[in-house]
């Protein structure tokens, strides 16, 4: 198991029409930096009343850069939710998703949020 760590900057920006009554659509651009150099493209899907603190939404997003050297792009598959016990966030690599050199690529993406800053763990497997 290897681990990439590093910081990340994030627009999510409103999509229309919205899916349904009371869900919102979003698309996601990200920037990464540190051990996985890379750019997002994506998009979001939410529903509850986050000012509340209830919520939800799914995503799935590409990345394509360079992760220790090698070149190529994945899928992240995002599922999270916030209710009164706090935020649960479970992002995934998407099977089957990784290209290039980075083809038979699998872990787990970790978000942390600390001060305003994005950071990111990445601990994944690759294919030799």
């Amino acid at each position: 198991m290897h681990h990439a760590h590093g910081t990340f900057s994030v627009k999510v920006a409103p999509l229309t029409p919205p899916p349904a009554e009371g869900l919102g659509r979003f698309s996601i651009d990200k920037e990464l930096h540190g051990d996985l150099e890379a750019k997002t493209k994506g998009e979001m899907f939410s529903g509850g009343d986050p000012k509340a603190g209830v919520a939800g939404y799914v995503a799935i997003e590409v990345v394509t850069g360079t992760l220790a050297g090698k070149q190529g792009s994945f899928a992240l598959q995002h599922f999270a939710t916030m209710d009164q016990n706090g935020p649960k966030m479970n992002v995934i690599i998407v099977p089957g998703s990784g290209t290039g050199e980075l083809k038979g690529i699998a872990g787990r993406f970790t978000i942390t949020i600390a001060g305003g800053q994005h950071s990111y763990d990445l601990e994944y497997t690759l294919a030799e």
